[in-house]
């Protein structure tokens, strides 16, 4: 079971080394950066898979994938008190996002920009962002939570 989560968390991280994603930014590239497109794509698939997905195998993967980035926090260097800090930090802005993310499809396109402008502080090419998250969503619903649990899998979407 921890295998498939591996794999859907390295499957997650994949899609979120995208460079066309980074083009934008205001400022260079950071692991904040990094850790907000990977919350945009965490988001997406659990609000997509929440549906017919039992409850308890999705909040086991979310246990995970935080423990992931925890670990990819303390291998950055930085202290226990630190560590805490930021992951708390982390999981308000993941919780944040999810809020945002069940707003999307009954939301206009005015809005989505605006909520990637505000997350990933982008004002170029605002639509990219917008329309690479639908094409994402749409990948999602067409293709099981199964896919996902394999090895990493090639995206084309």
């Amino acid at each position: 079971m921890k295998n498939n989560y591996l794999n859907i968390y390295n499957n997650l991280i994949k899609l979120t080394r995208n460079k066309n994603l980074y083009l934008n930014l205001k400022h260079t590239d950071t692991f904040s950066d990094r850790l907000i497109i990977l919350f945009f794509h965490f988001g997406f698939f659990l609000n997509i898979y929440k549906i017919d997905t039992n409850k308890k195998y999705l909040q086991e993967l979310f246990d995970f994938v935080i423990k992931q980035i925890e670990l990819s926090i303390r291998e950055i260097g930085y202290g226990d008190v630190s560590v805490n800090k930021k992951m708390k930090e982390y999981v308000n802005l993941f919780y944040s996002i999810i809020e945002q993310i069940d707003l999307w499809n009954s939301s206009d396109n005015k809005y989505k920009t605006e909520l990637m402008k505000n997350y990933l502080y982008i004002e170029k090419n605002l639509n990219y962002h917008v329309d690479y998250f639908e094409k994402y969503r749409s990948f999602l619903k067409k293709n099981a939570l199964n896919n996902f649990t394999k090895d990493i899998i090639n995206f084309k979407f």
